[in-house]
């Protein structure tokens, strides 16, 4: 069931308030860990084991080791640009608990010996923005923030950087760009950050979600924090549940718990009369389950990647048996085809390609050969790029098209959805 450590107070309205924070807690972690040695807080989070929450799940203590010692300023970015399809956890943290993300925050970049950080907000999260603002002046007011930390001698900067709205930017070096007044494109690497990213300085950039689970590793110690999880998935992590479930929404659990106990007990199951028929399990950029393999899968990064997808950001999108996939797909390949940046021809052409493609499928325009281009194209775009967003649209088009191959097949020689018996017009008028 639910284990809830990070939103164990997020019901409470007083908690997004310095005082109502304080009353239960808050930066208490900072003052014990500012009386540490930095090199053992980088330590302990390795030995936790927290993976980064924002998708990739590298580990995060290993990334902050990779930074290089050679006296040059260190900069700690928050990647809050929260903008894959189904995820909705940040922005959560964000408006319930914004001091929780500044006290993980302010630990880790003492941690790293960073003076000066930036939290990169997605242009759209308006509440997010003030919430995050009321709280940084709060911060400042009270001296958690700026010189001479709680007498500590560290001193630490942090301002709010809003994006707008690219979903690219998402992608580590995409926002490195941003902040820094380019277009918002990602970079080769390496390079990577920890040795070159911001303003050419070693930089780390960490998820809002790893950010905040810093405070509970240095609250809880290592072996508290890893009481949670499994061997090589530590912890807990925050879900976002979206899709034909009774009842959607963000749930904490341990990593390792099953994916049926999410959907079906925690998240209230199926809507009445209703079948579960597929999952996407990380986001829209994950290859989708089948509804066998999605109840015989866990909520951790090795057991779905067993299956042959992601945890990634950890958005459950549910589908049940009225969800057309074919509709499904073409409203995935529309926002790939409108995300890309262009920069790197396989996803600038593939992405506009595979939405061709679909949509030709949907208008009755296709033929069955046109099956065999959808793969063709999405394997000429898989790991031919700078960054992931390529794989991000090929990924989901190989596996509708491997799992559900019936309904596109039905879709070009009916002009009609097998499921819902209509066609495109009449599913979108």
């Amino acid at each position: 069931m639910e284990v809830k450590i990070l939103s164990e107070h997020y019901d409470k309205p007083s908690y997004k308030s310095l005082d109502g924070y304080k009353e239960l807690g808050g930066y208490e972690d900072l003052a014990k860990a500012l009386k540490m040695d930095p090199k053992q807080i980088v330590e302990d989070v390795k030995a936790s084991g927290l993976r980064g929450r924002g998708g990739a799940g590298f580990p995060t203590g290993v990334k902050w080791g990779f930074l290089p010692e050679n006296g040059e300023p260190r900069y700690l970015l928050c990647n809050a640009d929260e903008g894959e399809p189904g995820t909705f956890k940040d922005r959560l943290m964000m408006e319930a608990a914004p001091h929780q993300l500044i006290e993980g925050m302010i630990i880790s970049a003492f941690a790293i010996k960073s003076h000066k950080s930036y939290i990169y907000i997605r242009g759209e999260y308006n509440d997010s923005i003030r919430s995050l603002e009321k709280a940084l002046a709060e911060a400042y007011k009270d001296g958690l923030l700026g010189k001479n930390i709680l007498g500590s001698g560290f001193d630490h900067d942090m301002d709010i950087y809003v994006g707008a709205g690219a979903y690219i930017c998402g992608e580590e070096t995409a926002m490195i760009s941003s902040l820094e007044g380019l277009k918002g494109q990602p970079k080769l690497k390496p390079p990577f950050p920890a040795i070159e990213g911001y303003l050419g300085k070693p930089t780390i950039v960490n998820n809002v979600e790893s950010l905040a689970s810093v405070k509970y590793i240095i609250r809880d110690g290592v072996e508290g924090y890893r009481k949670h999880g499994t061997e090589k998935s530590a912890g807990t992590k925050l879900f976002s549940v979206s899709g034909n479930v009774v009842k959607p929404g963000n749930y904490e659990i341990a990593l390792g718990t099953s994916m049926k106990t999410l959907i079906m007990d925690i998240a209230g199951g199926m809507k009445p009369g209703r079948k579960l028929k597929a999952v996407i399990p990380g986001g829209s950029s994950t290859p989708i389950l089948t509804a066998d393999e999605a109840m015989s899968a866990n909520m951790d990064y090795e057991s779905i990647a067993s299956f042959g997808s992601f945890l990634g950001s950890g958005a459950v999108i549910v589908l049940d048996d009225s969800n057309c996939m074919v509709d499904m797909l073409g409203i995935l390949m529309h926002f790939y085809h409108h995300e890309s940046c262009g920069q790197c021809t396989p996803c600038r052409e593939g992405t506009g390609w595979l939405n061709k493609v679909v949509h030709a499928i949907l208008k009755g325009e296709a033929r069955e050969k046109d099956l065999e281009l959808i793969n063709g194209i999405s394997n000429h775009m898989m790991g031919k790029t700078i960054c992931a967003l390529s794989d991000a649209a090929a990924m989901p088009a190989l596996s509708f098209l491997q799992k559900f191959r019936d309904e596109f097949e039905y879709f070009i020689k009916e002009g009609q959805s097998k499921v819902r018996g209509v066609g495109y017009a009449q599913m979108h008028h």
